[in-house]
């Protein structure tokens, strides 16, 4: 395992300390350990940063510069990807996360080294800006650092910068915009770009149907409205799926959460990073609020795009899973953290979302390792097996909604909301369909259907739920005849009223 490359001098010094982090935490997704974790780092970190120096970059801005590449930070990320590859394809796969290596052997992973015009807009349109520009978008917006840390970083003034990146967001759409429409798309994509762009523009317009129904089922467009619609918080999601590919949906979690941890966010008594600009943080904080919703509308995006293969999980007895789930790996950010030994009982899945995401894609849950990651509330960590069907009234321990968004002659896309009066470490959500419908993707957790039984299960992002809070998942059905609500709901094997 090669050492970490020497900091030049003082300024790279401070670059190693900033971007180190970012690159360990993101290794740790990728690896089945904590010790292969810093390995796999370390190789990429070293291979990232030779990238770097070679190609000079100076975050600096100017006029009329273009990098033409990635900021510092999602270029080393790139890095670790690329070094997991290699690690692939040369027989190391074993030290590599089970869907991670799943998605370097699909047409997804191939997007991001393929033809320029074929790889994610999210990606095309970072490359495409100025760095400094490109920097502070990330760090604003994925790395989730207050304006002020995110100023004196980039040597910005304080008190322009927040007026710097609404610029920024503005550039970075006005890119992928250009890169979707230089896509190679049949006619019906091209027909629907200049609605796409007018819709995205503003919060208030309406989605025509027929234009919803196509983002429904083309990925390319889909990935390209969520880098276009700024408004309701789903930027950062669109950036760290479509720059870093498999797992930064889960990667961008960690970085809000080690953000709190460093920065004290949220803590009775905690300093202040930063003086002054409290109407700034609070904007901040709503964002990371709402970035699980974030979240879940680019796993929607990307889940119709990729076809998983199923995991089997079945070869795993017991005692391995509880050991490995006894793994030493905690969060980069919160070693305090403490680890949580979960199993999953779900079966293979029909059609899986892709972590991270578009694609920026979720994967399922990894609960048969450990708990890799501070999860934040809202959200679930172990998961059981659903249980036979009910003949129980309803507990009043939770109530489960059935919503069905929009149908047309053989499918219909339906989002299910289970409330739970306790707190949760992991959720099934299960139920029984009534017409023989057949569930195709799901985003927000991973469905196994066995007959009429369906069985949805946690993502490795939404695990734990507090107490009298709500889960959510969508998905993709066909129909034939009637597509009737379904009956039977159960979390982890208990019956749920029904709203």
């Amino acid at each position: 395992m090669p050492d970490l490359p020497t900091p030049q001098d003082a300024t790279e010094a401070a670059l190693f300390s900033e971007c180190w982090d970012a690159v360990l935490s993101y290794a740790d997704l990728c690896t089945s350990g904590s010790l292969t974790a810093h390995q796999l780092a370390t190789e990429a970190f070293t291979l990232g940063m030779r990238e770097v120096r070679a190609a000079g970059i100076v975050p600096a801005r100017g006029p009329g510069r273009r990098a033409g590449r990635l900021p510092t930070i999602p270029e080393l990320l790139t890095a670790v990807r690329s070094t997991a590859a290699s690690w692939e394809a040369d027989g190391e796969g074993h030290k590599l996360d089970p869907d991670l290596r799943l998605w370097l052997n699909s047409g997804q992973a191939a997007r991001y080294t393929g033809p320029p015009l074929q790889r994610p807009v999210a990606l095309r349109g970072l490359r495409d800006m100025q760095e400094a520009d490109a920097s502070l978008l990330w760090l604003a917006e994925v790395e989730a650092l207050p304006l002020p840390t995110v100023a004196r970083r980039l040597g910005l003034d304080a008190a322009t910068v927040a007026e710097e990146l609404d610029q920024v967001r503005g550039l970075f759409r006005d890119r992928c915009h250009r890169a979707h429409v230089d896509t190679p798309m049949d006619a019906q994509c091209r027909s629907y770009a200049r609605l796409l762009d007018a819709v995205t523009r503003s919060p208030a317009a309406d989605t025509p149907g027929d234009l919803s129904r196509h983002l429904a089922t083309c990925v390319q467009c889909a990935e390209a409205a969520a880098c276009l619609r700024l408004h309701g918080g789903g930027l950062p999601a669109a950036l760290a799926g479509g720059v870093i590919g498999w797992g930064g949906l889960a990667y961008l979690e960690r970085r809000r959460r080690a953000a709190e941890v460093r920065l004290g966010v949220g803590r009775p008594g905690a300093a202040e990073a930063d003086d002054g600009d409290s109407e700034e943080k609070e904007g901040r904080n709503r964002v990371l609020r709402n970035g699980l919703l974030a979240a879940a509308v680019l796993l929607s995006v990307l889940a119709l795009g990729v076809s998983m293969m199923p995991f089997d999980g079945s070869g795993d007895s017991g005692d391995d899973r509880a050991a490995t789930a006894r793994d030493d790996r905690q969060p980069v950010a919160d070693p305090a953290v403490p680890d949580t030994t979960t199993t999953t009982a779900a079966g293979p899945t029909a059609s899986r979302t892709p972590s991270r995401t578009p694609s920026p894609t979720a994967s399922r849950s990894r609960s048969d390792r450990k708990n890799p990651d501070p999860e934040p509330q809202g959200t679930s960590a172990a998961t059981t097996s659903a249980g036979p069907a009910r003949t129980t009234p309803p507990a009043a321990g939770c109530r489960a909604d059935y919503h069905l968004d929009s149908q047309w002659s053989d499918g219909f896309q339906a989002t299910v909301t289970v409330t739970t009066d306790k707190a949760l470490a992991g959720w099934q959500v299960a139920w029984r369909f009534r017409d023989g419908q057949q569930v195709g993707q799901m985003w927000d957790a991973t469905v196994h259907q066995d007959g009429s039984r369906v069985t949805a299960s946690a993502a490795d992002y939404n695990k734990s739920v507090s107490a009298h809070g709500t889960l959510t998942f969508g998905f993709l059905g066909s129909w034939q005849g009637e597509n009737r609500v379904p009956y039977d709901f159960t979390l982890n094997g208990a019956a749920c009223a029904t709203n």
